[in-house]
């Protein structure tokens, strides 16, 4: 896909229980991250493109990758493309931004990085993980 047309891209890291999801541009520009439960995963997208005038997803090509995709095809109200993205590492990636996003407060800023573990789940920021990858990838 020409990079000049790419205004917001939607991340989508896929799970049984959970999902993360993430709207970005090309600037880095976060507009949305949330994690979700899965069961509410195709009605957000669907709602997060129509209401972000998103033209790209970019999926997590580990776990469950492949029944999603099968799911995105289908249940997608919007026909955009669907690029996978090779998303080994990612979550410890996203431990490290975590930490950088949400800086550690009291005393847990004693604690070394790798010994601290997010307070919350951390899937969103996978997915913002997964729109970098493919903006490197497309850059190289």
């Amino acid at each position: 896909m020409n990079q000049a047309i790419l205004s917001k891209i939607l991340g989508f890291d896929p799970g049984r229980d959970k999902c993360g999801i993430a709207i970005t541009d090309k600037k880095g520009n976060i507009y949305y991250h949330q994690v979700i439960e899965s069961s509410q995963a195709i009605l957000t997208i669907n709602t997060l493109i129509k209401q972000f005038s998103v033209n790209l997803l970019v999926l997590g090509n580990q776990t469950t990758s492949k029944q999603w995709r099968k799911r995105l095809d289908n249940e997608l109200l919007m026909s955009i493309p669907i690029e996978l993205i090779d998303e080994r590492n990612s979550t410890l990636e996203a431990r490290d931004r975590y930490w950088k996003m949400y800086p550690p407060q009291g005393l847990m800023r004693l604690l070394p990085q790798g010994m601290r573990n997010p307070p919350r789940p951390i899937d969103d920021i996978v997915a913002i993980l997964l729109i970098e990858r493919y903006f490197k990838s497309i850059n190289n």
